[in-house]
């Protein structure tokens, strides 16, 4: 029985393909963001946690910067295939989001930086509390560690959602309004 296979809009319709940078605090919501936009766009996504835990248990190995070494190979790929890419990492620090920027500018393509934060404290720590491992074996970290994270404030252009108060919907609706606005985003 033939299959009806759909095909990529970036790529039927010669559309540079984009590289969406995400970034924030675990809890904030944006994992869910960047998986909406995932299934959105139909651009291919990489979730760090889950690249970092793969290697924890295949390779048995202390985990530092490897993740996001392989991550950003593998967006690379996926770009120069024509396919729009999200990063979906913590992204905590400036040597980071300076190497995930130089990834898409070497291959030539868009860099957009999404910043995803939680200003309501308890429902950041909430959320921290009472959610599900979504990586097999991946150990969540606890409200404290979550506090005493590194994170460095952004000084290039970023698009910000703050998820406070508002449902996955209107904070994913939020976002497309500020790619649209940003970007010309379609």
């Amino acid at each position: 029985m033939p299959m009806d296979v759909q095909f990529r809009p970036d790529i039927t319709q010669g559309e540079v393909p984009v590289l969406y940078l995400f970034s924030g605090l675990p809890g904030v919501g944006k994992s869910t963001l960047a998986q909406k936009l995932a299934q959105h766009t139909r651009a291919y996504y990489l979730r760090i946690d889950t690249l970092e835990q793969g290697l924890r248990d295949v390779c048995h190995i202390n985990v530092e910067g490897e993740g996001y070494r392989l991550g950003y190979r593998l967006i690379a790929d996926n770009l120069k295939l024509g396919l729009s890419c999200i990063a979906d990492c913590c992204n905590p620090i400036a040597l980071t989001r300076r190497e995930w920027q130089a990834v898409a500018t070497e291959i030539g393509v868009p860099f957009i930086n999404i910043e995803v934060c939680c200003s309501d404290v308890k429902a950041h720590r909430h959320r921290v509390q009472t959610r599900s491992v979504a990586v097999s074996n991946l150990r969540l970290p606890t409200w404290p560690e979550v506090c005493a994270r590194e994170y460095e404030p952004w000084h290039e252009s970023v698009i910000r959602i703050d998820t406070a108060g508002q449902t996955p919907a209107q904070s994913f609706s939020q976002l497309l309004n500020l790619l649209e606005r940003a970007e010309g985003y379609a």
